[in-house]
């Protein structure tokens, strides 16, 4: 479970508290390149053809990549993390993980 911040707002004389979580909702390696960047579109863009990958574009907020060094493999990694509603995020969980 990644990290969960609250959003406040008043409809109608009552306070609606939504509840968002970020997460990583994918993972993928890449060997030694010479410039990560452009070897990690290939894989971001398999991964936005996928059902996960289009749900993510159509429900989440602050969709962003993070390549760091992967020291096991001597390589890089790439992570892509989110933010999700609480209901989207259940249904999220329920659909694609298993």
């Amino acid at each position: 479970m990644g990290t969960i911040k609250w959003v406040e707002t008043i409809e109608e004389d009552s306070i609606v508290i939504e509840e968002w979580h970020t997460i990583t909702v994918h993972k993928f390696n890449m060997g030694d390149v010479e410039d990560p960047e452009i070897y990690a579109a290939q894989g971001l863009w398999q991964w936005k053809q996928t059902e996960p990958g289009k749900f993510i574009i159509e429900y989440a907020q602050d969709v962003t990549y993070h390549i760091s060094l992967d020291y096991q493999t001597y390589g890089y990694l790439c992570a892509i993390r989110c933010s999700l509603e609480k209901k989207r995020y259940s249904e999220f969980l329920l659909r694609f993980r298993q």
